[in-house]
């Protein structure tokens, strides 16, 4: 888990999110949290789908992930590294209400 700071090639290639000016940018905001290379960082995603579009019924359904950052890249990115965090399902897409679903996981992570 400690790979981003101790086996990296940093030849300015973009290989690895370690390599983003994303990465840097949050590390010169957050420098309490940079310092300790075995904090987590995750990346999180979501995206719907409607199980029974070709009924009647409609019915969405949306995984939110978790990718662990920390990896090497060629482990980051790949399947049994995903973590399923939920399911948001219902009638119709969370649209901009998401953050009521993902609220309870970021008090959560937040313990961690």
């Amino acid at each position: 888990m400690k790979w981003h700071t101790e086996s990296r090639i940093d030849d300015g290639v973009l290989r690895h999110p370690v390599d983003s000016p994303a990465w840097k940018l949050f590390d010169e905001k957050n420098p309490d949290f940079a310092t300790d290379s075995q904090n987590v960082r995750l990346g999180l995603t979501a995206d719907g789908f409607y199980l029974f579009r070709t009924m009647s019924v409609s019915h969405s359904t949306w995984p939110v992930v978790l990718m662990p950052y920390n990896l090497p890249p060629w482990m980051c990115m790949k399947q049994p590294f995903f973590i399923l965090s939920m399911l948001i399902d219902g009638h119709k897409a969370p649209g901009n209400k998401i953050n009521v679903f993902l609220q309870p996981l970021i008090n959560e992570l937040k313990e961690l």
